[in-house]
C-alpha cells in the first residue's frame, strides 16, 4: 500500500510561517524517538524563535541548544530559563525496563519538570500521555470522546505511570498558578516505536478472543508531532487526543495484513498471559491484552477544530506497521531470534499472548524439568 505523496501531506496541514517570532520551546527526551523528530520539526519551523534540547546524550540536530542532564536533576530549572514552552518527552514506556525502575522514573521526572518548568517561568508545559488511559472496555463508545472518564488500570504497561502523569498535569495549575498543561494522548503509536501492541503484529497468528470486540486506531508518529507543534503553538489546548480518523475493525485488519486469526476463549488467553509473564516468559502483564479485546478508539476533535487533520489513514499506518516489523518473530510479546522461532515453531502452537503460543509448552516442559 503506497503513502501520499509528501507534498500532499505537507498541504493537510499547511503553517503561516512569522518569521522571526515565536516561542522558545525546550523540549525533555530530545535525542531519540519522538522528542528527536519533534526537535528536528520544530527546529525547522518558521514560527519557533528557538529549541532546547534536554537528554541525557546529545541527540544529532545540530541547530538547537543541548543541556546533557537526567531530567530528574533540580539544576533542569536553569536550564528552562527563558523558555516560553516545555514539552516534556522524558518517558521510559520500554517493554523491557523493570517496572519499579521505569515507574520511578517517569513520574519523578515529570514532577520536576512541571516544578522546575513554574520556578523558571515557563506559562505552558506540553505532556504526552496514551489514549490508553481512557482503557479498553467493552462498554466504551465509539469513539470516545476526549472529555470521557478515565477508566483505566495499571494493569497494562507503564499506563499506571501515565495516570498517575495525567494526575500531576491535572494538579499542576493549581500547585503552580500561572501555569497551564496541555496533555496530549496518541492512539496506537507508529514509526519507529516499539510496544506490546506494536508486538502484536509480529507474530505468526493474530489472536482474536473469543467474544471480545477489537477496534483499531493508529497514530503515526509524524502525526503526533504535528499536533505537538499545534499544542506548543497554542492553537489547542486542554486534554486532547491524537490519531487517524475512524477505526479498522479485527476483520480489516487481518483482511489488509494478510494475517490469519487464533482465537481462543477469554479465561484461556487471560490465563495464559499472566502465567507467561508471572514467570518471565514475557515482558507483557495480561492487562495488554485488554487493548487488543475492547475498542478505545478516540475522537480527535479539539484538534480538527483547530485546523489539524490527520496526514496518515489508519490503511496507511497500518501497512507502514507492517513494513516495520517484516521478518521480526514474536511470541508470547518476546521477540525471538531465529533460533528461538525454530524451536516455537517445532513446540507446536498452544495459547499465547499477541497470537502466538508455542511458548506456553515449552515453559509447561520447563517447569516439569524444574
Amino acid at each position: 500500500m503506497s503513502s501520499p505523496d509528501p507534498q500532499v501531506r505537507a498541504a493537510r496541514n499547511p503553517s503561516t510561517p512569522a518569521p522571526g517570532r515565536g516561542p522558545v520551546v525546550a523540549v525533555t527526551g530530545a535525542a531519540s524517538g519522538v522528542g528527536a523528530l519533534l526537535t528536528e520539526r520544530l527546529a525547522a519551523s518558521e514560527e519557533i524563535k528557538q529549541v532546547i534540547a534536554i537528554d541525557e546524550r546529545r541527540g544529532e540536530c545540530a541547530q538547537v541548544q543541548w543541556h546533557i542532564l537526567d531530567v530528574r536533576d533540580p539544576a533542569i530549572a536553569e536550564k528552562l530559563r527563558g523558555a516560553d514552552v516545555v514539552v516534556h518527552l522524558a518517558l521510559d514506556l520500554d517493554l523491557e525496563t523493570d517496572g519499579a525502575a521505569r515507574t520511578a522514573y517517569n513520574v519523578r521526572g515529570t514532577q520536576t519538570v512541571l516544578t522546575a518548568a513554574a520556578a523558571a517561568g515557563v506559562h505552558r508545559v506540553v505532556l504526552c500521555t496514551s489514549a490508553m488511559v481512557y482503557g479498553a472496555l467493552p462498554d466504551n463508545e465509539l469513539p470516545l470522546s476526549e472529555d470521557a472518564e478515565l477508566r483505566a488500570t495499571a494493569e497494562a504497561t507503564g499506563v499506571g505511570d501515565l495516570l498517575e502523569v495525567e494526575r500531576l498535569a491535572r494538579r499542576a495549575p493549581r500547585a503552580h498558578p500561572g501555569l497551564n498543561v496541555t496533555v496530549v494522548r496518541p492512539a496506537t503509536l507508529v514509526g519507529g516505536t516499539d510496544t506490546a501492541l506494536t508486538r502484536y503484529f509480529e507474530s505468526p497468528r493474530l489472536l482474536v478472543v473469543a467474544g471480545s470486540r477489537p477496534a483499531w486506531q493508529f497514530c503515526h508518529i509524524e502525526d503526533l508531532c504535528s499536533a505537538l507543534e499545534y499544542a506548543v503553538l497554542e492553537k489547542v489546548e486542554g486534554e486532547l487526543a491524537v490519531g487517524c480518523d475512524g477505526w479498522l475493525e479485527q476483520e480489516e485488519v487481518e483482511e489488509l495484513s494478510g494475517i490469519r486469526r487464533m482465537e481462543l476463549p477469554s479465561a484461556v488467553a487471560l490465563g495464559a498471559a499472566a502465567r507467561l509473564h508471572r514467570i518471565g516468559l514475557t515482558p507483557s502483564p495480561a492487562g495488554d491484552l485488554a487493548y487488543t479485546m475492547y475498542p478505545w478508539v478516540v475522537s480527535v476533535s479539539r484538534l480538527h477544530d483547530a485546523g489539524w487533520r490527520p496526514r496518515w489513514t489508519n490503511e496507511e499506518v497500518l501497512a507502514e506497521l507492517l513494513e516495520e516489523v517484516s521478518g521480526r518473530r514474536t511470541v508470547a510479546g518476546r521477540r525471538l531470534g531465529r533460533k528461538d522461532a525454530t524451536a516455537a515453531g517445532a513446540a507446536g502452537a498452544t495459547v499465547a499472548l499477541l497470537g502466538a503460543a508455542a511458548v506456553v509448552r515449552r515453559a509447561r516442559k520447563a517447569r516439569r524439568r524444574i
